[in-house]
């Protein structure tokens, strides 16, 4: 047996998975039947391209080598097959698949459904991300379709410059508190007020947030006591504890025993953004992924209370 593309797209898909059981389901396949597979994969090589263990499988020192050449070798065989296409003016089908990377699950619920009805030929899978750079890492090797997520109001440039990018919307930055806190009933705080608090934000943010933030707690006429990074998950256990307030967008739903308040005059703010490899198939399509997504969030904001109390108002402040 020849190697061919699909051998090295199996190999990859094992290797994401860390578990054939897992790569199995996403090849469509068995269990049994990807075994199968590896095991002739495996001859061509020469060599055990993944050690079994109870929890999984993790690539050999063959193994990560195979992989390492996959990430190179699948992408620009991509990418030929489109710049071929190109030179002799044949369409670039629409994919059969959608995989749509998102940072907040819980901010895109709606948007399966929409892009389902509006990309009606297509398979639309979800992929969790907690870092945006990875998110886009995966994206611009191909790995991904659109990569959704988030940047700082205030970054010219957004992650990976490979990548086309749009805004969904730009939020302001609310502060996550807990129901019991001294400030909780505030309609809006003053960054000034928290200066005592222990912060908590989400990692992986990759930009200039952080600077940011120290920057408008400076012109707040403070430094923060700490400043520290944790998954969503945690920092939303350290703000019920009231160990913590946090950062976050003002379209994150509170979980029960949280709440968000606005922050006076919108120090910080975030930006909802989409993005997709411009040559990539997906790319026809890159107008109704960024409807559906701006869509999605304007729905998540109809059912925030604090952003709609927010949005009113700023609006009557602005009217003359």
């Amino acid at each position: 047996m020849e190697l061919e593309l699909r051998h090295l797209k199996t190999v990859r898909a094992i290797a994401e998975a860390g578990s054939l059981t897992k790569a199995a389901t996403g090849l469509g396949l068995t269990q049994a039947a990807l075994s199968a597979q590896l095991k002739r994969i495996e001859r061509v090589f020469g060599g055990t391209l993944f050690e079994r263990r109870p929890a999984g499988v993790r690539p050999t020192p063959l193994g990560r080598l195979v992989v390492e050449r996959a990430e190179v070798l699948l992408p620009a065989v991509r990418e030929l097959q489109q710049e071929a296409a190109r030179l002799v003016n044949l369409p670039t089908a629409a994919p059969s698949r959608l995989r749509v990377g998102v940072l907040q699950m819980r901010l895109y619920e709606g948007l399966w459904e929409r892009l389902t009805a509006e990309c009606a030929d297509a398979l639309v899978t979800f992929v969790s991300f907690t870092q945006m750079a990875d998110v886009a890492g995966q994206a611009a090797a191909g790995r991904l379709d659109f990569a959704l997520g988030g940047a700082c109001g205030h970054l010219g440039t957004t992650y990976d410059d490979r990548l086309t990018w749009r805004d969904i919307a730009i939020d302001p930055v609310f502060v996550l508190l807990p129901h019991n806190h001294p400030l909780a009933a505030e309609p809006e705080l003053h960054l000034a007020q928290l200066a005592d608090e222990h912060w908590v934000s989400a990692p992986g943010r990759g930009d200039c947030f952080s600077d940011c933030f120290a920057a408008a707690c400076a012109r707040a006429g403070f430094t923060p006591r700490s400043h520290d990074e944790a998954d969503t998950p945690v920092g939303v256990r350290l703000v019920e504890s009231g160990r913590a307030v946090a950062l976050c967008a003002a379209a994150f739903a509170p979980p029960p025993g949280t709440i968000t308040v606005p922050l006076s005059g919108t120090p910080l703010t975030w930006r909802q953004i989409i993005g997709w490899h411009p040559d990539s198939p997906a790319a026809t399509l890159a107008d109704k992924a960024t409807a559906c997504a701006r869509q999605a969030h304007a729905e998540v904001v109809r059912h925030s209370p604090a952003y709609l109390t927010w949005t009113a108002r700023t609006s009557e402040a602005a009217t003359p």
